[in-house]
């Protein structure tokens, strides 16, 4: 038989943990359904159980590493009287009132909602080579916001050729000493006004028709094995951090073909976190392709729990 809540939160990042401590402060009773360990793409806790140590998240002025600061989420949820679950929605039915999603193994909808927040996020595109796993958050990363400090004065690397890539290789000036950017073409998809930066700016360099085939180091990343597409050569780029830059991928599988999706594939919000469908609510990285932070994250969270408390009233549920 069924469970029933007024509100199931999918996802347990920033956004899902702190939509969960409004709605539970609100007396919503929420169910949150946080992700399965094994999952790449929707473990508890989000991406930022893959970061050491964050130091742009309000409140720590010594920093705090990623999953510490998920952890007090969670228990700050917990504290309120979320219902915090370690499974994974397999699948959700937003064609039927009240909601219906069903959790591992089951064949009967294990909880229906009469509201949900989806706040599954978002996942990095890798490069799937050698040492990449290994020296992730250890000199790899996917975030030169969250990570370029780090990196100062020292020679990096950037991968990648579209906006992101240049994005990420501009910020990263202010503090590496050298910028390079690997890209396996010839030529860069990225728009001509960043381009017109890229190359006139005195600290980045270009390795064309290079494609990374391992990440070594040690304890850290002391460098790239490389491949020159075109004649097969190998070698090693010595730089002491990369970052990938290749593209984010939005965890909507639950919802495609029943909510509104941007052509980037990120779900569709209009005024806060309404998406077309009455009752289901978006928030952080699943919604959000331009900022993508954990205290966006988080923010949006927080709308969400909101959006959704006043919608129940107005619905008189």
């Amino acid at each position: 038989m069924s469970e029933h809540t007024r509100v199931l939160i999918i996802g347990s990042g920033p956004a899902g943990l702190t939509a969960a401590i409004y709605a539970a402060r609100a007396q919503l009773l929420p169910i949150v359904i946080e992700g399965e360990p094994s999952s790449t793409s929707d473990q508890p806790g989000g991406q930022l159980m893959l970061t050491t140590d964050v130091e742009n998240y309000p409140g720590f002025p010594e920093a705090i590493t990623g999953p510490e600061l998920m952890m007090k989420m969670r228990e700050q949820a917990a504290r309120f009287g979320a219902d915090l679950r370690v499974e994974k929605v397999h699948k959700l039915d937003t064609t039927v009132r009240p909601f219906r999603a069903w959790l591992a193994g089951d064949v009967e909808p294990s909880v229906t909602a009469d509201a949900v927040i989806l706040a599954t996020g978002a996942r990095s595109l890798m490069l799937n080579v050698p040492g990449e796993e290994r020296y992730l958050s250890h000199g790899l990363s996917t975030c030169a916001t969250c990570d370029g400090f780090f990196f100062r004065g020292q020679d990096i690397a950037v991968v990648g050729g579209g906006d992101s890539a240049l994005e990420e290789a501009l910020f990263l000036t202010r503090f590496a000493s050298s910028v390079t950017l690997i890209h396996r073409r010839d030529s860069l998809r990225a728009s001509k006004i960043m381009q017109e930066r890229a190359f006139a700016h005195e600290k980045i360099r270009f390795e064309w028709n290079t494609q990374v085939t391992e990440v070594i180091g040690a304890d850290k990343v002391m460098g790239l094995k490389v491949r020159d597409t075109l004649s097969d050569e190998e070698r090693v780029l010595l730089v002491t951090g990369v970052f990938v830059a290749i593209g984010h991928v939005p965890n909507t599988t639950l919802v495609t073909g029943q909510v509104d999706l941007h052509d980037n594939g990120y779900v569709r919000t209009g005024m806060g976190s309404f998406t077309n469908i009455d009752g289901l609510f978006a928030a952080g990285d699943v919604q959000d392709h331009v900022y993508r932070q954990a205290v966006t994250s988080a923010g949006s969270g927080c709308i969400a729990a909101i959006d959704a408390e006043r919608w129940l009233e107005a619905q008189g549920i």
